[in-house]
């Protein structure tokens, strides 16, 4: 039988998309999408539960946000995302196998663990015939930033993410859509004064993939995300910091050492479709919203875009 996760809580800004629980979408949109196995990509990288997590991080470092995991018969048994990978190395509970099995050693709980210690078992998933409004109902209820795509057998044949969308969706965004209307506010921020490990607790505590980094009157100075987390240890840019070999070295250093600072950002008053623009010319998941004097009024992320196209208001 095929597990069923439960929903995550969703953010309030985003009850406003929900009916009964189920996304309210605008069945006028899935006209103009094919069918869901010439969506979902087709090259799709992956781990054996028994590769070290270095071995995963290295790999996710080469710009894949997640890792499919698939058993000796090569079939789908879990997924390593790097919301795992910031919980495990020092932002949710998962730390405690660093600190329990590993001693607080950065390499043995790099070299030593194995990825099925933290992927994700029971992610949510798709068969391929069930379709795309299928799969994106389970992306809203579910909160699922990526959803491996599966024959009926268990083989993977692609994941679909919530990029992958807008990219494909982008020319259906509406004119005259204001990002005041779209964006999530209030934001969870971090202070730039903050270490990384308060950082990273901050996004396993809010389910947020990425934080904005304020400074002490409250303006705009970077981001930080989770992809930020896996490419600094997976490049062992943060490996090195830990000249002991105590992962507490490297989760004391500021946020402001890992944040971006050449981030997006865009108006109240914009037209969505500049945020969308600006997303798919950079390759970003998400775009700050700031007031002339670049304090944060709020966010808009990939999952936003496909709200307003999919389920307007």
């Amino acid at each position: 039988m095929k597990y069923t996760p439960k929903p995550r809580p969703l953010r309030q800004e985003h009850y406003r998309w929900m009916r009964k629980g189920t996304p309210n979408f605008n069945d006028n949109v899935f006209r103009h999408i094919k069918e869901l196995e010439f969506i979902a990509r087709k090259e799709v990288k992956w781990a054996l539960p028994s590769t070290p997590i270095i071995r995963a991080l290295e790999e996710m470092y080469r710009s894949y946000r997640s890792l499919v995991v698939l058993n000796t018969s090569g079939l789908f048994t879990g997924l390593l995302t790097a919301m795992k990978i910031v919980n495990y190395l020092g932002g949710g509970d998962l730390f405690q196998i660093v600190e329990r099995r590993h001693g607080y050693n950065l390499f043995n709980a790099l070299s030593k663990e194995p990825v099925e210690s933290i992927m994700e078992k029971n992610p949510v998933t798709v068969y391929v015939d069930e379709g795309l409004k299928e799969t994106l109902s389970r992306m809203v209820i579910y909160g699922a930033g990526i959803i491996p795509v599966l024959e009926r057998d268990g083989r993977v044949i692609g994941v679909i993410t919530e990029h992958d969308l807008v990219k494909y969706l982008s020319g259906l965004a509406s004119m005259g859509v204001k990002i005041r209307d779209v964006m999530s506010s209030p934001v969870i921020t971090v202070n730039e004064d903050a270490s990384l490990k308060e950082a990273m607790e901050t996004m396993v505590r809010y389910g947020f993939r990425r934080t904005p980094v304020v400074s002490s009157d409250g303006a705009v100075v970077g981001l930080i995300t989770a992809v930020d987390v896996v490419r600094g240890f997976g490049s062992h840019k943060l490996i090195e910091r830990a000249v002991g070999g105590d992962i507490r070295e490297v989760l004391s250093i500021p946020v402001a050492d890992l944040m971006v600072r050449d981030y997006a950002v865009v108006h109240e008053e914009d037209d969505l479709v500049e945020a969308v623009n600006t997303m798919l010319s950079r390759n970003i998941s998400s775009v700050l919203v700031v007031d002339e004097e670049g304090f944060l009024k709020g966010i808009v992320t990939e999952r936003d875009v496909l709200y307003a196209i999919l389920a307007p208001k």
